[in-house]
């Protein structure tokens, strides 16, 4: 039951929870002697200052079985002064490999044996891969926080951990906020060993007579991490003693750079943003290009997380690239469905559009007074006609009745489309574009054509001189958008 022995475990000894499991009140009798440990100092000096661990509430220990999760929840049960902390644990059993239930029944006797209340969690299926179960033991382990109230989650990552975690991404073409490695808290979710080697909780674990459950599949070479953990960390530590160590100040040094820019970035998006509705958040142009590259990425990446979006270096490259050409409108896509627009000097940055209702245009038969409603470019619009002379709000125009030729059409710009002005004719497109008119506002705004094709009205931009009001009997129309249903 007790697993395969750790080193230095003497033959005979047959309890798997170590000689505090074997004490008639749960170890109690063996707690002054931990506290005055050199690890457990160094974690009551690190947990003393108050930024890592709440001072009172409920600690909740993510307990595996395994040698780290064990020597954490020894440390908060014996080492440390006694608090107004209470400390409980949580075991997820994830059926992914034989022998899982047997070491959720060691983890149930040996919070027997501590008197520690446990919260116990399985996956209703075997997970197939280590990020399924990532995902499921997190889950649980927010389930169990939420149920007991507890104000820290804690795990027992250790700098070891963070080394191989540091040389993966680097490997992988990381930027700063992957070498920032593991966080040492985020959330609830706090790891007060991340500092301190495995060597360091091996020793711990035999100095007090600690066993634990081991993983077989820690060993298993097929594995990339075991490979680092095995291979290349200890060839590693063979080249340069405390390299390990080294990368996880490293890491620190990453995490503390990574802070500093990201503040930058918050600070250049506030001065940057002009305008924020559903979806799209619109920024200044000018004020972006102030900043170098790397930082005018990063504000463009803090939009898109703030509409929920997360991009790759590739999207992020492609946006950067399209904001700084000289082209004044277009948009290029970034990835997930979110897209990066220009409108002249404005950057506007869009999430996934949602699907857009279909145009439905509005036809005005006649001479007699009516009302109606348009769909245009997903807005909208409230229609009012009639002889006489117009009413209420919203844009309106009078036309000389003898010259229309009915019926008429609201209906959304097409490609083409011209407007008679007092000097000629000009592109409905030209138009918009000298009104500096972004694109999606072109697909909203409606024009009044008549039954020849000849546009009278570009609402809220131009009125043809053809059909303009004179002498005559008056013909009028009011459009007037409509923003909430």
């Amino acid at each position: 039951m007790g697993g395969p022995r750790p080193p230095g475990r003497r033959p005979g000894r047959t309890s798997p929870l170590g000689p505090a499991a074997r004490q008639p009140d749960g170890g109690q009798g063996r707690r002054g002697a931990p506290g005055r440990d050199p690890l457990a100092r160094r974690l009551a000096e690190h947990v003393g200052t108050g930024r890592l661990l709440p001072a009172e509430g409920t600690l909740l220990v993510a307990l595996s079985g395994g040698l780290d999760s064990v020597v954490l929840l020894h440390l908060l049960r014996f080492a440390l002064p006694q608090t107004n902390q209470r400390v409980s644990a949580a075991h997820f059993d994830h059926r992914m490999r034989p022998g899982s239930a047997a070491d959720a029944a060691w983890v149930r006797g040996l919070c027997a044996a501590w008197g520690v209340p446990l919260r116990e969690g399985a996956a209703e299926a075997p997970l197939r891969s280590e990020a399924d179960a990532r995902t499921a033991r997190y889950a649980f382990l927010r389930r169990a926080a939420d149920e007991l109230g507890a104000a820290a989650v804690l795990t027992a990552h250790h700098a070891d951990d963070q080394a191989e975690t540091v040389l993966f991404r680097l490997a992988r073409g990381a930027g700063l906020r992957g070498a920032a490695g593991i966080p040492p808290r985020r959330g609830r979710l706090r790891r007060p060993l991340l500092s301190e080697p495995r060597a360091a909780l091996e020793a711990y674990a035999l100095r007090h007579g600690l066993t634990w459950r081991e993983d077989p599949t820690n060993a298993e070479a097929g594995f990339a991490r075991n490979r680092m953990r095995h291979a290349v960390l200890p060839e590693l530590e063979r080249m340069q003693p405390g390299a390990a160590l080294a990368l996880a100040r490293f890491a620190g040094r990453a995490r503390a750079a990574e802070g500093t820019l990201e503040a930058r970035a918050w600070a250049a998006l506030r001065r940057a943003l002009e305008a924020r509705s559903e979806g799209v958040i619109e920024l200044a142009r000018p004020v972006l290009l102030e900043y170098d590259a790397e930082l005018r990425a990063r504000v463009l990446r803090l939009a898109l997380r703030a509409l929920g979006v997360r991009v790759g270096a590739a999207g992020t490259r492609a946006a950067l690239a399209f904001i700084s050409t000289g082209a004044a409108g277009g948009r290029v896509s970034v990835g997930r469905g979110a897209e990066v627009e220009r409108a002249f000097e404005r950057i506007l940055v869009r999430a996934a559009r949602p699907p857009q209702p279909t145009d439905r245009p509005l036809r005005v038969p006649g001479t007699g007074d009516g009302t109606g409603e348009a769909m245009l470019g997903g807005r909208r619009f409230a229609v009012a006609w009639g002889t006489g002379h117009p009413g209420g709000t919203g844009h309106a125009v009078e036309f000389d009745l003898s010259a229309v030729a009915f019926p008429l059409e609201l209906r959304a710009w097409r490609p083409g489309d011209r407007v008679a002005l007092g000097f000629g004719t000009k592109k409905v497109k030209k138009l918009f574009v000298e009104r500096r008119l972004p694109r999606a506002e072109r697909t909203a705004t409606p024009l009044v054509v008549d039954a020849t094709g000849r546009v009278l009205w570009v609402v809220g931009v131009a009125r043809s001189t053809h059909a303009a009001a004179g002498e005559g009997p008056a013909f009028f129309l009011t459009v007037r958008h409509v923003e909430h249903d």
